[in-house]
């Protein structure tokens, strides 16, 4: 199915010269002379390759049809991700350079949506937020309570991420899966 290329997001899965690529970034460029671009950075699902491309935002892109379904994440056995459907039990399992860095975040019976082509993983999509416990942080400053000001902590999943200075260690805390962002601290 053709679609513009500006209208391609994160996850998308595309079909160029019957090869798959999974998008990584997207981004709409505007310049303030000339005909607006929209810049892919994609991974090769078949052998992990990263390649970048460039389409006037009017151009289409073939888009490969993807079957996405919600999993629940079981467990990590070497650099394989073992995944099940809560509908009929089905187990997938995704290799470690699909899965990429969205790994950390992965806890027991979580929630997932996994794309498949022709039944083979290719792309993994998590909730926004995880709810993690802070390890280590370092204390708090008397005097060092500005809103603004925020310390180093590690993660119970090994994350490093900024947190505010009233955060201690065993304290659990909401973080965007996006980009690894302290949100809030985890109502309990």
């Amino acid at each position: 199915m053709k679609v513009a290329a500006s209208s391609l997001r994160k996850g998308a899965v595309v079909d160029m010269e019957g090869r798959l690529y999974v998008v990584l970034t997207a981004e709409n460029i505007h310049p303030g002379k000339g005909t607006p671009v929209t810049q892919l950075n994609m991974r090769r699902i078949s052998d992990g390759v990263k390649v970048s491309e460039r389409y006037r935002t009017t151009e289409q892109v073939e888009r490969a049809t993807v079957d996405q379904r919600n999993y629940t994440f079981l467990y990590k056995d070497g650099e394989e991700y073992h995944f099940m459907n809560p509908e009929n039990f089905d187990q997938v399992v995704a290799r470690d350079d699909i899965i990429g860095e969205l790994g950390v975040y992965l806890q027991d019976g979580m929630a997932i949506t996994l794309s498949t082509h022709e039944g083979i993983p290719i792309a993994l999509e998590l909730p926004n937020r995880v709810v993690l416990e802070v390890m280590e942080t370092e204390p708090v400053v008397k005097g060092q309570t500005a809103s603004g000001s925020y310390k180093p902590a590690i993660l119970s999943n090994g994350l490093r991420t900024m947190v505010p200075t009233y955060i201690t260690p065993g304290t659990k805390i909401v973080v965007q899966t996006e980009d690894g962002s302290f949100y809030e601290r985890a109502k309990d």
